[in-house]
C-alpha cells in the first residue's frame, strides 16, 4: 500500500544547555569529555536554566509543573509549520497520531490536548515506542486499508526528555535536548514524497535496557545500548542501500539522534560519506523520537525528486525500525 509525505514541521524552545553550562554545574564533565564521548554541543530545553541550576531536576515529580511549554504547546507549533507547508487547513486533518518517550500525562493520551491546542474535533489517540514512535506510527498505517482512513493523517512527536533527567548524572546529562516534529501523511492523496519500505523489529527481552519510569530519572545501559544501536542501524541502512541504491538517483542517510559518534561509526561501516549524513543532534541533543524526522524537516527546501532518504530509527524495548522517502516531482 502507497503512504505519502506531506508536509513536515519542527519546533525547538529557546533555552539552551551548552557544553559550557554542564562543565558550570560541576558535575564531572567538560567540553572536551563531552565531545569525545557523544559529539554533542548544546540541547534545548523546556526547563528554565536556573531550575536546573538551582534543583538539578532531583525531583523530576516537578519538572512539569517548571517546564515553559507543554507537549500541546510544542505539538501545536511544530503541527502549524507542517500544515502551511503541505499547503492544508487544520479541518483537512482527519486523524491525529502521538507518540513520545515521555508523555505529559498518564492519562488522557498526548494527542488529545495537541488536538485541542489545533482545535480539531477528531480521533486523537497515542502510538508509543518511545524513540521509534514516528517510524512506528509509519508502520501501523501502511498496514491499514486506505479506505479506512481519512485522507490526511497528522503524527506528533513531543519529546521533553529533559524533565526527566538527573542533572547530576553527566552520563544521562550530556544527551538529551527537547523538541517536537510533525508529520502529515495519507494513503490516499499522492505527494512528491512516498515513503517507502517500512519496517519494525523488536527485543522486548531487551526491555529493561532504557527505561524512563513514572515519576523518575531515565536510566540505560549505555554501552550496551549503544552497540545495539549500531548493529541494528548498520543492518536496516544495508538492507536500504541493496533495495534502494539507484545509479541516477542518491541515497541519503538520516539516523536516530542518540549521539554523533554512533552515528560516524554506522556511517563508516556501510561506506556513507560525509555529505550524504544529515543530523542535527550536535546542536540540539538527543531529541527522542523527534530526532530524525526533525532533520528531515529542518532541511526540507534541500530535497530534490532524485533524492532518497534512508531513516532508520532505534529504541527502547528494544526496537529499531525504518522507511525510505522517495522524492519525486509533484503529481
Amino acid at each position: 500500500m502507497s503512504l505519502y509525505l506531506h508536509g513536515l514541521g519542527h519546533f525547538h524552545p529557546e533555552n539552551e544547555i551548552t557544553n559550557q553550562f554542564l562543565t558550570d554545574l560541576d558535575i564531572g564533565t567538560n567540553q572536551e569529555w563531552i565531545e569525545e564521548r557523544v559529539g554533542i554541543d548544546a540541547r534545548r530545553t523546556v526547563l528554565p536554566l536556573d531550575y536546573i541550576r538551582e534543583t538539578r531536576n532531583l525531583d523530576p515529580t516537578q519538572a512539569l509543573e517548571a517546564a515553559m511549554y507543554t507537549h500541546a504547546e510544542t505539538g501545536q507549533r511544530a503541527a502549524e509549520m507542517a500544515l502551511q507547508r503541505a499547503g492544508l487547513a487544520r479541518d483537512d486533518i482527519g486523524m491525529l497520531i502521538a507518540g513520545s518517550c515521555s508523555p505529559d500525562m498518564m492519562s488522557p493520551a498526548d494527542a488529545c490536548p495537541i488536538a485541542a491546542a489545533l482545535e480539531m474535533e477528531i480521533p486523537a489517540f497515542d502510538v508509543n515506542s518511545a524513540c521509534t514512535s514516528f517510524h512506528v506510527a509509519l508502520y501501523m498505517l501502511s498496514m491499514m486499508r486506505p479506505e479506512s482512513l481519512p485522507d490526511f493523517v497528522l503524527i506528533v512527536t513531543p519529546e521533553s526528555l529533559t524533565t526527566a533527567v538527573d542533572y547530576s548524572d553527566r552520563s544521562a546529562a550530556v544527551l538529551w535536548g527537547d523538541g517536537t516534529t510533525a508529520a502529515i501523511v495519507s494513503t490516499r492523496v499522492p505527494s512528491r514524497i512516498e515513503i517507502l519500505g517500512n519496517r519494525l523489529h523488536s527485543s522486548p527481552a531487551g526491555h529493561g535496557k532504557v527505561v524512563v519510569p513514572h515519576f523518575g530519572h531515565f536510566w540505560q545501559e549505555g554501552r550496551t545500548v549503544q552497540m545495539f544501536a549500531i548493529k541494528k542501524t548498520v543492518r536496516v541502512l544495508r538492507e536500504f542501500q541493496k533495495t534502494f541504491s539507484e545509479p541516477d538517483r542518491t541515497l541519503h542517510f538520516v539516523g536516530h539522534q542518540a549521539n554523533l559518534r554512533m552515528l560516524e561509526t554506522v556511517c563508516l561501516q556501510c561506506g556513507f560519506e560525509e555529505d550524504l549524513h544529515h543530523h542535527n543532534v550536535v546542536n540540539f541533543g538527543n531529541t527522542g523520537a523527534a530526532g530524525a524526522p526533525g532533520v528531515i524537516s529542518m532541511n526540507w527546501d534541500r530535497w530534490t525528486d532524485r533524492d532518497d532518504i534512508a531513516v532508520v530509527g532505534v529504541g527502547s524495548g528494544l526496537s529499531w525500525s525504518g522507511h525510505v522517502l522517495r522524492f519525486g516531482e509533484a503529481p
